[in-house]
This record gives C-alpha cells, sequence and structure tokens, in this order.
C-alpha cells in the first residue's frame, strides 16, 4: 500500500512539526530569539537582557523563564518584584556605561547579581513593603555589581572560573552590616530561629519546592512551581537536579536536627540546590558520574550552610549564599583523570543538554583527528 507516503500524511504531519518547532523556540537558552534581539532598538535588548539577567540567578539563560520567575515572585510580594527589577536594570544598564562585554550583559551575567541584591534588600528591611527610601540604597548597591563583577573576573579568569554570586555576598553584608537592626532608616530585620517540634509529612514535602525558591528568598509553594517550570522550560535537566539538591539540604538538616521551622522554610536547601545545578551539567558535562558528583556536592554544601550560619550569626548577618560559592569552588577546582568528569571551558558553557551535545561533537572531532594522523604515520614511514 502506498497510502503512507500519500499528501494527506504530509498535510497531517505539518502541524505536529510546526507544533514541535515552535516548542523548541521557547527552550532551551531560545539562541533565535537572542539573534532576532540583537538586530533591534536598545530598549528591546536591555528588556531581553533584564528577563535573562532574573533567570540566570538559577543558570538559566531564558526570557520566557525570566518572565515566570517575575510572575512567582509577584505572586510573593509586589514590592520585592519592584525591587529586583530596579536592581536588574540599575546593574545592567552600569555594565553597559562601563562597556563590559555586550554578549555577556545581554545574556543576563550582568543583571542576576542586581536581581539578587534588589530581592534581598527588600526582604531584610524591617521598615516593610513599600518604604520608597530603600530604592536609593538599591540602586546605589545594584550600580557596584558590575563593579565587582569586572574586578573580581579578572581574578578568577585565571583559573577560568566565574564569579558566581560573590558581588551579591559582598554587598548584601556590607549593607547589612553598615545599617544594622538600629538604623533610623535602614533597620535590617532580625532572623531568628524557632524551635518545634511538630513533625508533619505535608509541610516535609512541601519544603523541597520550597527550597527551590528560597534561593529568590521566597517561601511561597506557588511562588516555587512557578520557578520550577521556568527551569523546566529550559532544561529538564537543572530542573530535575534543582529538586535533587532540595531533598540533599532537607536530609542533611533532619540529620542534624536542624529546627523544623526552618526546614519547612527552605532556608536550607537553597544554597545545595544551586550547588547541585551547577555541577549537575551545567560546568561539568552530564554523565552518571557527575551526576553523583553533584549529590556530592549538594550534601557538602548543606554542611557549609550549617557552619556558615552559624558564624555569621555571630555578626548578625545572614549566610547568603557564601557557602554555594565556597563549595562549588572546590568542587570545580577539582582535578581527576577520569575523561567522563569533563569541566567545560566558560567560553562553551550553555544548558545542560547543549553542553552534553557540545561534548560529544568535541570527541568526535578528536577521534576523527587522531584517525586521520594514524593514517598518515605509515604514509611516511614507507616513504
Amino acid at each position: 500500500m502506498l497510502t503512507s507516503t500519500g499528501p494527506n500524511n504530509q498535510l497531517s504531519a505539518e502541524p505536529s512539526g510546526r507544533c514541535l518547532r515552535a516548542v523548541r523556540f521557547f527552550t532551551g537558552d531560545m539562541r533565535q530569539c537572542g539573534e532576532w534581539v540583537k538586530r533591534q532598538v536598545l530598549i528591546i535588548q536591555l528588556l531581553d537582557g533584564i528577563l535573562r539577567g532574573t533567570a540566570q540567578v538559577m543558570f538559566v539563560s531564558n526570557p520566557v523563564s525570566g518572565l515566570l520567575i517575575l510572575t512567582g515572585l509577584f505572586l510573593q510580594n509586589p514590592w520585592w518584584v519592584l525591587n529586583s527589577l530596579l536592581g536588574t536594570f540599575v546593574s545592567t544598564v552600569s555594565a553597559i556605561l562601563l562597556r563590559q562585554n555586550r554578549e555577556a550583559i545581554f545574556a543576563g551575567l550582568h543583571g542576576y547579581n542586581g536581581t539578587l541584591v534588589g530581592m534581598l534588600m527588600a526582604a531584610f528591611s524591617s521598615k516593610g513593603n513599600w518604604y520608597w527610601w530603600l530604592l536609593f540604597p538599591n540602586v546605589f548597591m545594584s550600580m557596584l555589581c558590575p563593579v565587582i563583577s569586572s574586578a573580581l573576573s579578572s581574578i578568577m579568569s585565571k583559573w577560568d572560573l566565574p564569579i558566581f554570586t560573590l558581588p551579591f555576598n559582598i554587598l548584601t553584608c556590607l549593607h547589612i552590616a553598615a545599617t544594622g537592626t538600629t538604623h533610623p532608616y535602614f533597620p535590617e530585620a532580625c532572623i531568628k530561629s524557632h524551635f518545634t517540634h511538630t513533625f508533619e509529612f505535608s509541610q516535609l514535602f512541601l519544603s523541597v519546592p520550597v527550597g527551590v525558591g528560597q534561593v529568590f528568598g521566597c517561601d511561597s509553594p506557588w511562588t516555587s512551581c512557578l520557578v520550577l517550570l521556568a527551569l523546566l522550560l529550559c532544561s529538564p535537566a537543572i530542573c530535575i537536579h534543582a529538586l535533587l539538591g532540595s531533598t540533599a539540604g532537607l536530609c542533611t538538616r533532619l540529620a542534624l536536627a536542624a529546627p523544623l521551622e526552618d526546614v519547612y522554610a527552605g532556608l536550607w536547601g537553597y544554597n545545595s540546590v544551586l550547588s547541585c545545578i551547577a555541577i549537575g551539567g551545567f560546568f561539568y558535562g552530564l554523565t552518571w558520574q557527575t551526576h553523583i558528583l553533584s549529590l556530592i556536592c549538594a550534601l557538602f554544601c548543606a554542611y557549609v550552610t550549617s557552619a556558615t550560619s552559624k558564624l555569621m550569626s555571630v555578626f548578625a548577618l545572614p549566610a547568603c549564599t557564601w557557602p554555594f560559592c565556597l563549595s562549588i569552588l572546590i568542587f570545580l577546582l577539582l582535578s581527576s583523570e577520569n575523561p567522563a568528569i569533563c569541566r567545560l571551558p566558560l567560553s562553551a558553557v550553555s544548558y545542560p543538554e547543549e553542553n552534553r551535545h557540545y561534548l560529544r561533537q568535541l570527541r568526535m572531532s578528536e577521534k576523527a583527528l587522531s584517525s586521520c594522523k594514524g593514517e598518515q604515520t605509515p604514509d611516511r614511514m614507507e616513504g
């Protein structure tokens, strides 16, 4: 029968092919959209860079993912969203004025620290919502993000390492240490742990996605679900490792007898979330060996979070993402002769699925090159 190759089947296959192409357009890093944005006016480029900068907090360069995350943050607190957008905008514009690398700027790499600075300054402020004077220190601290990022990059580039969230950690701790709880204009909220003996499995289950949302300082399950959806849209591998990292942080904190209210709030999972994503296919090629390594890094990061929180509390400072930065730097400086544990150069880093494709092509080219050398050697010996 020849009906399988008839024109009717070709026409029926076209809509499904179009739908598949449309879905692929919004997944990954939306490279086609990025190429289109480069040809547009500066306002559109800036908008795309702000959305990507918001998503880059979770190692995602996807404007639709950034929009989903902002929607989730709006459900948590509109005032926080305003501050995070202001921080992203100011840090991105400052990078443009300082003439940083434009590819990095519009990929959101100069915006995500400003996102966290603005978000957490609003979250830590004891003045509550809509305290407009807070926008002034927000603008100043966000403006310094590309300055500190550039300074740190000149050091970290010697080892081909990223700066992660170090500018955010430095500036947030600087602001909190400079103001304190007794400051008349910008007092900071005291974060206290409350012990509870009520063990609820439903809250324990919810603490896993909430740990992902706590990367942005949010404890709303709805916000966390939208953040996970944003990660899933870009990369299923990132989404899975985010959940695994939060679970690893939860298990570690239960083993260390942490206060249950802190566990339920996801406060001990967000650093492990970032660590698990970074090792699980983002900076390393995704293999089962690096998958296990990412879980080990997440568990280690949970221990570092516990220790760092106790040390920082002496100075009345939050742990922020210092544990993540310390843990990930240790694991990225790991040296191994195992070919399955391969760290990508920063210039080639993308989302995990694309990284895997890059390494596969690299190995194929290396095999082709070695086979060509093997063919040329006998010819020379005969000559």
